[in-house]
C-alpha cells in the first residue's frame, strides 16, 4: 500500500520552503524598492505557507521517512504538479492582470525551467516579480539535477540504472550517502549561481538583473528580467559570460563533485561530455558558415551569433541575442534536432539527454554489424562497459515516449488554429524545455500570450512531462500502479 502520509508530509515541507522563498521579492518590494507590490506576495505566502504546515503537522511521523519506488514515482510528480499552481499566485494576484491559467503557464515554464513568458512587457512587471520568476527556476533547476542523480536513477527511468552504475557503484562511490552528494550538488550549484552573478555584475549588469540573470542562466531556465532578453545589453562580455554559465549548466554535476575532489581531467574523461563538447562545436562551425558565407553577416558578427544561439538552445536555456529564425529554413532545422538532443544527462539541461542517444546509436550500430555478419558477436558499449539489455529496453521505450507524445501534442496544438509547423515547434519546444521554438510564432520574438487557453494546457502538460523525463507522469496512468 502507498504510504500517503510520508509524500503528504514531504509536499508539505516543499510548500513551506516555496513560502520561505516567498519572503525575498516581500522584502524586496517592502525594504528596497519600497512599492506596494510586497502585498500580491504576503496573501500567496500566508496560503501557501499555512496549507504547508498544516501538510506537514497533519502527516508527522515519529518513524523514519522511507520512499520506496512508488512513493518515489507519486511525490517526484506530485512536486513540479502542485508547486506552480502555488507560485502562479503572486503573478496573478499583481498589476499585470493575467488569468490565472497565464499566471499557472508562467509558474510551471519557471519551476520546469523552460523559459516560455505570456507576459507581453516586463518592463510592467514589479521587481519582486522578476525576482520572483528567477527564484523559481532557480530551485526548479537544484530539484532536476537531484531528481536526475538520486530519485531517476533508483526508479530506472530513460537507461538511469547505467548512468548510476557509472558513477555511484562501490568501486568508485562519490559520496557515502545521499545527503552529502545533495549537499555537495547545491553548494558546487550555489558557487556557479554567485561566480556568474559577480561576472555579469563586473561586466556592466545591475545588481538586480545580474542576480536574476546569474540564477535563470545557471538553471538553463532562460527567463530574463529585459524584453529583448540578452540582446538588451548587446555585450560580448556579457554574451560570453552567459554562454561559459550555460554550458556548465548542461554539463552532469556529479563530474563537478570528482573534480572537487581531486580528480581534476574528470570532465576530460567522460565519454558524454566530449561527444557533448564536439556536437557543439561542429554546429558551432556549419551556423557560422551558413551565416558569412551564405547570408553575408561579417565574421565577427556571425561567429558571435552562431556560438550563443547553438550553447542557448542545446542547453535548454532559451536566452536570445537574435531572431534566429529570420536565418532560414537550414539553421532553424538544425536548432530543431539539436533542441531534441539536449544536454548531458544530470544537469539542468532538458531534451532526450546526449547520454540516450549515445546509446541508441551504440545499440543500433551493433545491431547493424549484426546483420552484416550474424555469426559475429558485437557487443555494445558505453566507457568500457556492456550496456545492459535492461538500459537499452529503457533509452529505446523513453526516446519512444518522447516522440510519440511530441506527435499527439503536435496533433492537439493544431486543434486551436496552429499551423503543423508552429505546432511542431511548440510541442518540442515544452518537452524539451526549451522556451523559444524555430517559427516566427513561438520563436524568440513571438508571443505565446495570444494562444488559446487550451493550448497553453497542453504546453504546460508537455513541460511537466518533459521536466520529469515523461516515465514519471505516464506510470501514475497504469491502474497497476495503485492496486497493493
Amino acid at each position: 500500500m502507498i504510504a500517503y502520509r510520508s509524500v503528504l508530509y514531504l509536499i508539505g515541507m516543499l510548500l513551506s520552503a516555496m513560502a520561505a522563498a516567498m519572503l525575498l521579492p516581500i522584502a524586496i518590494e517592502l525594504f528596497v524598492y519600497k512599492t506596494s507590490a510586497w502585498e500580491e506576495f504576503s496573501f500567496a505566502f500566508f496560503l501557501t505557507g499555512a496549507l504547508g504546515s498544516l501538510l506537514a503537522i497533519a502527516n508527522r511521523s515519529s518513524e523514519r521517512i522511507e520512499l520506496k519506488v512508488r512513493e518515489a514515482f507519486l511525490m517526484t510528480a506530485l512536486c513540479w504538479v502542485i508547486t506552480p499552481l502555488f507560485a502562479a499566485l503572486p503573478i496573478y494576484w499583481s498589476d499585470l492582470n493575467l488569468s490565472y491559467i497565464d499566471s499557472w503557464f508562467e509558474a510551471v515554464s519557471a519551476v520546469t525551467t523552460t523559459g516560455s513568458t505570456v507576459i507581453p512587457d516586463l518592463d510592467q512587471a514589479s521587481r519582486g516579480l522578476l525576482l520572483w520568476r528567477s527564484i523559481l527556476q532557480w530551485l526548479g533547476g537544484t530539484g532536476i539535477i537531484l531528481m536526475a542523480l538520486i530519485i531517476l536513477p533508483t526508479l530506472r527511468i530513460g537507461g538511469m540504472q547505467l548512468f548510476r552504475s557509472e558513477f555511484s557503484d562501490k568501486s568508485e562511490k562519490i559520496l557515502p550517502r545521499v545527503t552529502q552528494i545533495s549537499s555537495a550538488i547545491t553548494a558546487i550549484y550555489v558557487f556557479f549561481t554567485l561566480a556568474c552573478f559577480f561576472a555579469l555584475f563586473f561586466a556592466g549588469m545591475e545588481p538586480f538583473d545580474a542576480l536574476c540573470h546569474a540564477m535563470t542562466t545557471v538553471s538553463t531556465g532562460g527567463l530574463s528580467t529585459k524584453n529583448n532578453s540578452i540582446a538588451f545589453y548587446n555585450s560580448i562580455s556579457i554574451e560570453l559570460i552567459t554562454v561559459l554559465f550555460m554550458f556548465l549548466g548542461s554539463i552532469t554535476f556529479v563530474l563537478f563533485i570528482k573534480i572537487w575532489h581531486g580528480n581534476a581531467d574528470a570532465l576530460f574523461k567522460d565519454s558524454q561530455v566530449k561527444a557533448y563538447a564536439l556536437l557543439l562545436l561542429c554546429l558551432s562551425v556549419i551556423i557560422f558558415v551558413w551565416l558569412w558565407g551564405h547570408l553575408g553577416v561579417p565574421v565577427g558578427k556571425a561567429l558571435r551569433n552562431a556560438l550563443f544561439s547553438v550553447i542557448s538552445i542545446s542547453t535548454s536555456a532559451g536566452f536570445t541575442t537574435v531572431d534566429y529564425t529570420s536565418w532560414g529554413a537550414f539553421p532553424c532545422v538544425l536548432f530543431l534536432l539539436l533542441s531534441i538532443v539536449g544536454g548531458c544527462t544530470g544537469s539542468t539541461a532538458g531534451g532526450l539527454k546526449v547520454f540516450r542517444v549515445q546509446i541508441m546509436v551504440r545499440v543500433t550500430l551493433s545491431h547493424l554489424r549484426q546483420l552484416r555478419r550474424p555469426h559475429g558477436v558485437y557487443v555494445p558499449l558505453y566507457q568500457g562497459q556492456k550496456i545492459p539489455e535492461s538500459v537499452a529496453s529503457s533509452v529505446l521505450t523513453f526516446a519512444t515516449l518522447y516522440f510519440f507524445t511530441a506527435f499527439c501534442l503536435t496533433s492537439l496544438l493544431t486543434l486551436f488554429d496552429l499551423s503543423m509547423i508552429d505546432a511542431l515547434s511548440a510541442s518540442i519546444a515544452a518537452l524539451s524545455n526549451i522556451g523559444p521554438g524555430v517559427t516566427k510564432l513561438v520563436g524568440p520574438h513571438g508571443s505565446l500570450s495570444a494562444l488559446d487557453s487550451g493550448a497553453k494546457m497542453l504546453l504546460m502538460f508537455g513541460m511537466t512531462l518533459g521536466r520529469l523525463e515523461l516515465l514519471t507522469i505516464f506510470v501514475l496512468l497504469m491502474p497497476s500502479f495503485w492496486r497493493s
